[in-house]
């Protein structure tokens, strides 16, 4: 289907929706067929060969469902009845689920629950974010990133293209870094389904074959990797594998408490869908990649790059970030590897602006989604929010502020009669003396010894999403890029194209789809 053809199918249907609420001129262009010969006519299209269920639970969704866009907060915040719970487009779920819906008995992750269902004070969050505070990157995950990046970037692998054999090496961080297992200890079929989900995130449409063959994969794949993530999670609370406390699970199930808001099944399901997260790493590398290439890059982020790492780059001086860190900000600002925070709206399942739908009123078979997106990009280039957005500037960060500055003080001062979000805060239950805290609008940060380590608490800095929807591996992310550009530089590793006539094609992130025709050399 065309762009066009699904634009008349949505109008069209849009136009039976309205159940003849608004009048028809006599003049009016012919009526558009009902939705029941409209999705008959839909249906012809599809490939004969899809499996009945996909058809039913992803491609008909996928086609029914509608993204809106979103306004761009002026505040780092997205009201309440945009809500997170099941903020997914519909065609997912069968990714996710038996089912083909949400089935929280198997198991969910807080991405995709209301703040209503995560216990008090956003707590899922908070048990979430245990396992990924700042304080826990230096002496239990950096190891692990840089061995990773150390062989990433071997010389065998110079003058080659680059996101293809990152794509090769990627779950081995990746499982490294949740479960504490690398190399031969991670099964073919484990890095198979991994594989095979990321594709369906970058290509999207059901109605392609390559998508297709991967959501099948997935769905064939999910009960082994369940299974598998299981016992893993066993080895680490039993103590089987060497340093249990140097991966992300070993906090999520000390800090579970009694299990209501983080159960097993729940870190199962966490390290499952982790894919979606941490996938947006891929198309952060080629973004960076993009911009430093010696053939057509952005002059601005290289002169960036190079003036930062020429001096003391890991030397905060009493500000909230170091250089390098800065750097790591405003790179992700304007690659933006996730383009807006999804919330699920409620209404056009059950009742329409002029009443009860046709769905709900005559049980049409055919159930609309709706969703709105909050745009983290055009957010993070908005005039009303920096003077100069356009400009390659990491220094603006130190301007604005800071999760630990946002408090009953600062909320009154921009005219707020109290904090939106009641400031609390959750010790760990690991041993450190850490605090997992909240800003007066809702962002979760930690407190370290005593000591606040924040984020970018400003909604001009946006590629993480906004408040109590933050995304939480923030803060690990810009550690694990931190340790990528010390290694470019370190190295003196530099990126160019390969021209090839023909370059492969990748996916590398949700939505993202490029040519791998970028390669890294050593300068002399």
């Amino acid at each position: 289907m065309t762009d066009v053809e699904r634009r008349t199918f949505l109008l069209g249907t849009a136009a039976v929706a309205a159940g003849g609420a608004l009048p028809i001129q006599a003049s009016a262009a012919p009526s558009a067929p009902d939705l029941s010969a409209a999705l008959a006519k839909f249906r012809a299209t599809i490939p004969s060969n899809f499996d009945r269920d996909y058809v039913e639970n992803a491609v008909v969704p996928f086609f029914l469902s509608s993204i809106f866009a979103g306004e761009r907060p002026i505040l780092p915040m997205i009201d309440l009845p945009l809500t997170k719970q099941d903020a997914i487009p519909w065609d997912f779920w069968g990714m996710l689920y038996d089912d083909w819906k949400p089935t929280p008995s198997d198991g969910v992750t807080v991405f995709l629950e209301g703040l209503e269902n995560r216990g008090e004070h956003n707590l899922r969050k908070r048990i979430y974010f245990t396992g990924v505070t700042p304080d826990l990157y230096g002496p239990k995950y950096q190891a692990k990133v840089v061995a990773f990046f150390d062989k990433l970037l071997e010389e065998k692998h110079a003058n080659k293209p680059f996101m293809r054999h990152y794509l090769d090496y990627y779950w081995d961080i990746y499982w490294d870094l949740h479960l504490g297992v690398k190399g031969d200890a991670v099964p073919a079929q484990i890095r198979t389904i991994g594989e095979a989900f990321n594709t369906v995130l970058a290509y999207r449409n059901p109605l392609q074959e390559i998508v297709y063959e991967n959501y099948m994969t997935v769905r064939a794949l999910r009960p082994f990797l369940t299974k598998w993530i299981d016992a893993r999670l066993e080895d680490i609370e039993k103590g089987r594998i060497a340093d249990p406390d140097k991966t992300i699970a070993y906090y999520w199930l000390k800090n579970a408490g009694d299990g209501k808001y983080f159960a097993k099944k729940d870190v199962v399901f966490e390290c499952f869908h982790n894919f979606v997260a941490l996938s947006q790493w891929g198309n952060s590398i080629f973004g960076i990649m993009t911009r430093l290439n010696q053939d057509g890059g952005d002059q601005a982020v290289r002169a960036a790059f190079e003036k930062t790492m020429s001096g003391d780059f890991d030397n905060a001086k009493g500000a909230p970030y170091t250089p390098l860190e800065l750097q790591v900000m405003e790179l992700f600002r304007v690659i933006s590897p996730n383009g807006g925070s999804i919330s699920a709206i409620a209404d056009t399942r059950a009742t329409s602006f002029y009443g009860g739908s046709p769905f709900a009123q005559f049980g049409v078979p055919f159930q609309r989604h709706s969703y709105m997106n909050s745009p983290h990009t055009e957010t993070s280039f908005d005039t009303r929010l920096w003077k100069d957005p356009e400009r390659f500037d990491p220094q603006r960060y130190l301007s604005v502020p800071t999760s630990a500055q946002i408090d009953e003080a600062k909320c009154k001062q921009i005219g707020l009669p109290r904090c939106p979000f009641e400031i609390t805060t959750l010790p760990v239950n690991d041993g450190r003396k850490v605090g997992v805290t909240n800003s007066g609008f809702g962002t979760v940060f930690a407190i370290a010894d005593g000591k606040p380590l924040p984020v970018c608490d400003y909604a001009g800095f946006a590629p993480f999403g906004f408040g109590y929807r933050r995304c939480p591996g923030e803060q690990l992310t810009i550690d694990v890029f931190a340790d990528f550009l010390r290694k470019v530089w370190h190295d003196k590793i530099v990126f160019r194209n390969l021209n090839q006539p023909k370059p492969g094609r990748v996916p590398v992130g949700p939505s993202a789809v490029i040519d791998d025709d970028i390669a890294f050399s050593r300068s002399a």
